[in-house]
């Protein structure tokens, strides 16, 4: 398969309907999917993200405008968020002090605002016109939150006391900036620019763009993350479905961590204690488990041929991932240990 995703289209949506059903060949391995979880209506999940105390899962369902509520103890829909008619929801993300979500509305140029617990929509957050947010994130204080516009190579600032906009940073050299991720101490923010093969980097403090890393042509990153300690980053490429490891200190780019060919890897994220990374490889229907001492995968996790996934998040307890399949209405939980 040869998926070429461009910022002019609303391509993710493009890509998960023409997604080709093919074997997982699955690894056995200590992580297995123990449930599945379905998501009502055609909703096609994209994006997951659990609350700080792990009793609740969020997903942004793009195909039917919705978010969902999963209550993680029963595995079960809670309840169902209606977002205005054709936002197209990208991502989710939950403040780290839990009491509110943000949506980025790849369609309707906007951040949608949610209070958890009563799951009541405030007033939207406007973005500028041809905006096209892919992603939106929370800093590790709660503070702000950064969207990646992919449409117009810009990072939006969010006040998330006051739920505005209050700046704009211009990525210059970014080209469709599709995810943005905050170091932990939350002093710097990586922005994936996919359409340049380029890792913006800003510096939080000033809300600037200071340095540049280059990835190998073609790379095509489309995610990243950061280790629980802050010292690497680890870029889904989903071009050459390979992970680049950046050592953040120095903005070099190391190790390159080498996937099953042609599985689109999507996103990636890390066990609490740093020692395990997973991947979720969208056009593969797997889900790489990297031992991040040694930079090696070693297992794969299989789930249902063209399911899917896309964005993969760990329970802050450690014990399980949830996956959001974009093409089959499901969330995959998986046991990590």
């Amino acid at each position: 398969m040869n998926t070429t995703i461009r910022r002019s289209a609303l391509s993710i949506v493009a890509l998960a309907l023409c997604i080709v059903a093919t074997a997982t060949n699955p690894v056995v391995a200590a992580s297995v999917v123990t449930t599945t979880i379905s998501i009502p209506g055609n909703s096609r999940p994209i994006s997951v993200a659990f609350s700080p105390n792990g009793e609740k899962a969020y997903t942004a369902n793009y195909f039917n405008s919705t978010v969902s509520v999963i209550s993680v103890a029963g595995g079960t829909v809670d309840s169902t968020i209606n977002l205005p008619g054709g936002s197209v929801p990208l991502s989710v993300a939950l403040s780290p002090q839990g009491d509110k979500a943000y949506t980025a509305n790849f369609t309707s140029n906007s951040v949608s605002v949610i209070t958890v617990g009563s799951n009541d929509l405030g007033s939207p957050i406007s973005l500028p016109e041809g905006s096209r947010p892919y992603s939106v994130t929370f800093s590790p204080d709660g503070e702000t939150a950064y969207t990646a516009n992919s449409g117009n190579d810009t990072v939006s600032v969010i006040a998330s006391d006051s739920d505005s906009v209050t700046s704009t940073i211009n990525l210059a050299t970014g080209a469709a900036p599709y995810a943005v991720a905050f170091t932990p101490n939350g002093e710097k923010a990586y922005v994936a620019n996919y359409e340049n093969d380029t890792i913006s980097v800003i510096a939080v403090d000033s809300d600037s763009v200071t340095s540049t890393i280059n990835l190998p042509r073609g790379a095509s990153p489309i995610s990243v993350a950061f280790t629980p300690n802050g010292q690497k980053a680890f870029v889904a490429n989903y071009g050459k479905s390979t992970i680049s490891v950046i050592t953040v200190a120095t903005g070099i780019v190391g190790k390159t961590i080498k996937l099953p060919s042609n599985s689109g890897p999507a996103s990636v994220a890390f066990s609490p204690s740093g020692n395990k990374a997973y991947v979720a490889n969208l056009t593969k229907a797997t889900v790489s488990v990297i031992t991040v001492a040694t930079g090696k995968v070693t297992s794969t996790i299989g789930l249902p041929k063209g399911s899917g996934p896309y964005s993969v998040a760990i329970s802050p307890d450690g014990a399980k991932a949830y996956v959001a399949n974009s093409n089959s209405n499901t969330v995959s939980v998986i046991r990590t240990n």
